[in-house]
């Protein structure tokens, strides 16, 4: 059986389409890839940079209080913010509590 014009028309149309498809699907995984590596290395410059700066330190404190989900504040269960900061003491009081107080409304 011989395939008609229209048939090789749309046959290469739906490869066509698919192969556009495929190139969408990688420049989207090409995306949150960078977008995931940028997070990476703001986080642990922040990180760092809250180890030896306490105001740094305090900001990142709140910004973890301010997380939504307990899995995410579970992962900074043992941060213990600018412990290297001054007299080497924690971003978080005696009693550990945190160094600013809450901020339920998220209005600073």
């Amino acid at each position: 059986m011989t395939e008609t014009e229209l048939e090789r028309a749309e046959k290469r149309y739906a490869q066509a389409k698919a192969r556009l498809q495929a190139l969408r699907n990688r420049e989207a995984t090409r995306q949150r890839k960078l977008d995931t590596r940028r997070k990476v290395i703001l986080g642990g410059a922040l990180l760092d940079l809250a180890e030896r700066d306490s105001g740094a330190a305090a900001m990142v404190d709140r910004l973890i209080r301010n997380l939504s989900r307990d899995q995410d504040r579970k992962a900074f269960a043992e941060w213990d913010g600018a412990g290297s900061v001054g007299d080497g003491a924690s971003a978080a009081g005696e009693g550990g509590s945190p160094a600013l107080p809450s901020d339920p409304d998220g209005s600073g």
